[in-house]
């Protein structure tokens, strides 16, 4: 019986744990909190828990590696580098849902030297979003077309019935990783010409779309999108963007609060003791005791009225209350989102990817329009998990059982990766659909 070694037990861990226990592998979970990973193998005889800090305990490391089939890292991105040297060495293939930075690239020489694969991007985004543009591309070049246009949205959302605040989201990923998304550049194709986004202008940079079966979205640039014409192999394409999807509203609040400076990263010993109301008249320069409200609307160039005020003021910003114990504007805004933004028990969350494709052929023009619409289980497993998790547990499971023969750095966009995980994520009812229209003039 294979071996698998799972670094983490987060939010995302339940389906890709049950899944792998459920296919008979031997399973553990190693958690700087043990009692999360205990819960994950709770009455399966094949998986077991073990109580791993990696900023601590390094040294162990290896000894957990050595004795996995295959490891599976959901540990923040920084550790995933020191996960893969201690799988090289000791021959043991790596699976990630992280995006891959140049130092896990830099191992792919090793990687196949010591003969195991470094799976990475293999989630949701990144991961189903780069299998599912990817059947359609490599389908439309095989026709003897080429890919003019390609348009890649996904959000994680509340789903219909539980969007409940001013901003439209609830967390069910880390709260500080959505909060520092948003101090990104963005930079993008349209039409042939690059397209520069100031981390100032990110949020201001949005427009909104329809998707089928939700209505209106707003839509904003994510990252940069330029590195994906040689990835997803399309030289020709005139219009390259990918883009964040979220309900109405959320773009213009968090424009201002970027304005304001609760992005900010910069130290600030004075914070904790102080209010929010304190901390707000100190970002805009004026004195507690004036009409703060009005001076902020002032301030920001909106309504004391507007939506983002309304926002503002649910998220307790000008609160007499005391802020979370944290050095730097970020934390005390990501912890204070978490405490007003939770789901709450029996919510569901809902994931959307969209792609949206023009494909040219020497007869005729189409449009291709693939998207995934999945929810969440009422008191089970959120969408964003199964999405997540689902692609990386099939994964691991296909290079067990030898059916991923790569090896070396790969994030999943060669067909004898993504037309497996695509076909068994369907049957699980994670089901990408296409729609193709002719909109040849």
């Amino acid at each position: 019986m294979s071996k698998v070694l799972v670094f983490g037990a987060g939010l995302v861990a339940r389906p890709l744990v049950r899944y792998l226990l459920d296919k008979g592998f031997e399973v553990t979970v190693a958690s700087r909190t043990v009692a999360k990973a205990r819960a994950l193998v709770e009455g399966y005889p094949n998986g077991q828990a073990t109580a791993f800090d990696i900023t601590r305990e390094a040294d162990r490391l290896n000894g957990l590696v050595r004795e996995a089939d295959l490891t599976v890292s959901l540990l923040p991105y920084v550790y995933h580098v020191q996960v893969a040297k201690a799988c090289i060495r000791h021959r043991c293939h790596l699976v990630t849902t992280s995006y891959v930075k140049d130092e896990m690239r830099a191992l792919d020489g090793a990687a196949r030297e010591a003969g195991v694969i470094l799976l990475n991007e293999i989630g949701l985004d990144p991961g189903i979003d780069h299998m599912s543009a990817m059947r359609v591309i490599h389908r439309v070049h095989a026709a003897g077309g080429r890919v003019r246009s390609f348009r890649s949205y996904c959000g994680g959302l509340p789903a219909p019935d539980a969007n409940d605040n001013p901003l439209g989201y609830k967390f069910s990923w880390s709260p500080r990783g959505v909060v520092l998304a948003g101090r990104n550049d963005a930079r993008y194709k349209e039409n042939g010409r690059i397209v520069e986004v100031p981390n100032a202008r990110l949020f201001a940079t949005h427009y909104v779309m329809w998707v089928e079966g939700l209505g209106d979205l707003e839509a904003y640039p994510n990252r940069d999108s330029l590195p994906y014409i040689d990835l997803y192999g399309i030289p020709e394409v005139e219009t390259m963007y990918r883009g964040t999807l979220r309900n109405l509203g959320w773009c213009d609040v968090m424009q201002k609060l970027n304005e304001l400076g609760y992005f900010s990263l910069e130290e600030h010993p004075d914070l904790p003791g102080k209010t929010f109301r304190q901390v707000m008249a100190d970002l805009i320069g004026r004195p507690e005791t004036s009409d703060l409200k009005a001076d902020l609307a002032a301030y920001l160039n909106v309504s004391p009225n507007s939506g983002v005020m309304m926002a503002l003021e649910w998220l307790g910003l000008l609160d007499d209350a005391p802020v979370p114990p944290k050095t730097t504007l970020l934390d005390v805004l990501a912890d204070q989102m978490l405490a007003r933004m939770p789901y709450r028990e029996g919510e569901r969350d809902m994931v959307v990817l969209v792609h949206e494709f023009v494909a040219a052929y020497p007869d005729r023009e189409e449009r291709i329009t693939a998207t995934l619409l999945d929810f969440g289980v009422p008191n089970g497993d959120t969408a964003m998990a199964r999405t997540v998790g689902l692609p990386a547990a099939i994964a691991s499971r296909l290079i067990l059982e030898g059916r991923i023969g790569l090896t070396g750095v790969h994030i999943p966009v060669l067909p004898e990766v993504y037309e497996p995980v695509l076909d068994e994520l369907a049957s699980l009812g994670i089901e990408v659909k296409e729609r193709t229209t002719d909109v040849t003039a």
